[in-house]
């Protein structure tokens, strides 16, 4: 059978590393899990044993294709607590997960062949999902000076159809100041480009606090999740924001690509949704593990990287130590037993020298992750 070149996309590389690790793992190894933005924490308490009593009661058929009416309003509601916004429900769609959001976003906004500016490095798999759509993904070479982040000269510099920023970012963290996020709304407006607020790491921030698109603007698409901050990677539920009158657009691929997002998973967001208090510990730990990450790496010799203030990553400069770095994080996985992540994963050009850790997993785990990163370091005589 001839399969489609639409099919034709690179790997996701962080989900092959997991599959080395689990492979390592199933050997009996003990593998430290730092490649991975998966919370370590479950689901709130309260919203598994909601659910497990919904479970048992409820039959659980499809739901409408914009998500729960109440999942909905209290997903406004939230955005009047976060960011003091009056939020009409009716522009919340409940989707499977941020990729199913991205999908339903990308087919909505651009044509095929449309180009659509994405900040090097960053999330693999916008690209990957552009790709398989037909729309050319356009990277922007962000820099350290700018947080890695993409400027309003970036874009008008672009011939451009969209453009798609996140803050707080995967892979560095850093975030977009109100008057930043403005300017590259202004700018994608000024050329006519659709704009894109990846929001899913909000709520884990540490010093400030993130910014969202739709406190500048009504004409953006925001897109956000309930994997990172309410800890729910595996019940794949997010959901979209999107104008008044794109609603019916998005309502229609919705109904045809997906049915609905999962049942389950929706009412087990809704009962999530009372529980910040309970979330808001997750958070300490992240705090903890980020200094733990910050004040290890000082000392191992790998001291170049942009302070993340959001999400739960380091974005690593080792082109002193290695140009390789799929072989760089694949010595460290079979010498040492810790799983870490390629920057080629997020920067197809200039990533063979970068590498993401992830501190999302507890504590001790982080604590020992760095120790052994240290031997490693030392072992090969990097400092």
């Amino acid at each position: 059978m001839k399969y489609s070149m639409r099919g034709n996309v690179d790997p996701f590389i962080v989900m092959d590393v997991m599959e080395n690790a689990r492979k390592a793992e199933e050997g009996g190894r003990k593998i430290i899990h730092m490649e991975v933005g998966q919370p370590s924490t479950a689901a709130p308490s309260d919203a598994l044993e909601r659910t497990s009593q919904i479970i048992k009661s409820n039959p659980l058929g499809y739901t409408v294709a914009l998500g729960l009416p109440e999942l909905r309003k209290k997903i406004s509601d939230l955005y009047g607590r976060w960011y003091n916004l009056d939020l009409d429900p009716s522009r919340v769609i409940v989707t499977s997960g941020s990729s199913g959001a991205f999908i339903l976003s990308f087919t909505a906004l651009f044509e095929e062949g449309a180009r659509v500016g994405i900040g090097a490095p960053g999330y693999p798999s916008y690209r990957q999902i552009l790709k398989s759509l037909g729309i050319s993904p356009v990277d922007i070479m962000t820099n350290f000076e700018n947080k890695f982040q993409p400027t309003a000269e970036d874009v008008v510099s672009q011939n451009l159809d969209g453009l798609l920023v996140a803050s707080p970012s995967n892979p560095t963290g850093t975030m977009l100041s109100k008057d930043e996020l403005t300017d590259l709304i202004d700018a994608s407006h000024s050329i006519g480009a659709n704009f894109i607020s990846d929001e899913i790491y909000h709520g884990i921030q540490y010093e400030k606090k993130a910014v969202s698109a739709l406190e500048v603007t009504n004409d953006c698409y925001v897109i956000n999740s309930f994997s990172k901050f309410f800890s729910m990677t595996g019940w794949r539920v997010g959901w979209m924001v999107v104008p008044q009158n794109h609603i019916r657009v998005v309502e229609r691929l919705a109904q045809n690509l997906f049915i609905c997002s999962p049942h389950v998973s929706q009412f087990a967001a809704l009962e999530a949704m009372n529980c910040e208090d309970e979330l808001s510990q997750n958070l300490n730990i992240y705090r903890k593990n980020r200094q733990i990450i910050m004040d290890g790496l000082q000392h191992i010799g790998l001291q170049s990287f942009a302070p993340p203030d959001g999400a739960f990553y380091f974005y690593i400069d080792i082109s002193k130590y290695s140009d390789d770095s799929l072989s760089f994080c694949n010595d460290i996985l079979q010498e040492v037993g810790v799983a870490i992540t390629p920057g080629v994963d997020f920067d197809p050009a200039r990533g063979k020298t970068t590498i993401r850790i992830s501190y999302a997993r507890s504590t001790d785990e982080i604590t020992e992750g760095i120790n052994k990163l240290g031997e490693f370091m030392k072992k090969r005589g990097y400092f």
